[in-house]
């Protein structure tokens, strides 16, 4: 389980068929704010909403018709499914039953199967394992994959293509792939570019585990989902340590501000993950103050 930066760019290659550059664009009410010149990629624009796409469309590429399962509470679930239907693969995908059924009703708008069950995200991956194994279904780690990696890193190709200048990228962490693929598109193009992640204090995992060198189990209480992983994941923490040059944590409320500020400044509806890298940059200016930052927008579904 490894991953390079040729692997991402075999990963455009494959998207370039499939999606286009999303956008990237600065707001003065933002720089104003935070004195500094902040561009949002704006992530949200892609067809389901979320940067996840690249990932899924990356990995079914490659799968020639596997039945595969996997275990998400939204972004990686849709897209699982919106790749699958691209690709004509059969998908299921496993749910805590808490999940609003707006969540299941868009993966099954994709023609994947979507199964709710058991009190958390981590009974999902219990239930989706056994699935695998009755089934003969491949299992698809949301943050242990590759190929996902590899897909999600092509969007940082894209920002520091166009501005390889960039003092910093602010990357929000779930799980991990979007801040590991970072680094490593970084270390290539840009190497004065300094990559940071940022959680939610609320559902901490990642960013102890990446302190600690070791991976841990924390709380996982935020109420932004694209945030509220549980656990470090291998591939992601291995790729981020010593590559990362910090790791943020900001609160559910100054993520909530964040998504305020995105609607009035920049025109832009983003979910609670989509908000917290410019959460991080408001909440921490002394960090950014006269550089050149870009600040992911990750997703646009709002459901939190």
């Amino acid at each position: 389980m490894d991953l390079t930066f040729a692997d991402i760019k075999a990963a455009r290659t494959v998207l370039a068929d499939h999606l286009p550059p999303t956008p990237m664009w600065s707001y003065p009410l933002i720089d104003r704010r935070v004195k500094a010149n902040v561009l949002v990629k704006h992530e949200n624009t892609q067809p389901v909403g979320a940067f996840k796409v690249r990932g899924g469309l990356n990995l079914l590429a490659g799968m020639a018709g596997e039945k595969l399962v996997t275990y998400s509470t939204g972004n990686h679930a849709q897209s699982l499914a919106y790749a699958s239907r691209v690709f004509g693969a059969d998908c299921t995908v496993v749910m805590p039953a808490g999940t609003p059924q707006v969540k299941a009703d868009l993966v099954e708008s994709w023609g994947a199967t979507a199964v709710r069950t058991g009190p958390s995200l981590e009974a999902a991956e219990t239930y989706a394992r056994e699935f695998a194994a009755m089934t003969g279904a491949r299992l698809i780690s949301p943050g242990d994959t590759p190929e996902l990696l590899a897909g999600v890193g092509t969007l940082y190709v894209e920002i520091l293509e166009a501005r390889p200048d960039l003092d910093a990228i602010v990357v929000p962490v779930g799980s991990g792939t979007g801040a590991a693929a970072a680094c490593l598109v970084a270390e290539e193009l840009a190497p004065n570019c300094r990559v940071i992640a940022v959680q939610a204090e609320a559902s901490p995992a990642a960013h102890d585990s990446w302190r600690a060198g070791t991976l841990l189990k924390r709380p996982n209480r935020t109420t932004a989902a694209g945030l509220a992983t549980g656990r470090g994941y291998e591939l992601p923490q291995r790729l981020m340590a010593g590559r990362l040059a910090d790791f943020l944590l900001v609160t559910d409320e100054q993520i909530a501000e964040a998504r305020r500020v995105l609607a009035t400044a920049a025109h832009t509806q983003a979910e609670g993950a989509g908000a917290a890298a410019l959460a991080a940059v408001l909440a921490h200016p002394d960090h950014f103050a006269g550089r050149s930052v870009a600040v992911v927008c990750t997703g646009a579904n709002t459901e939190e």
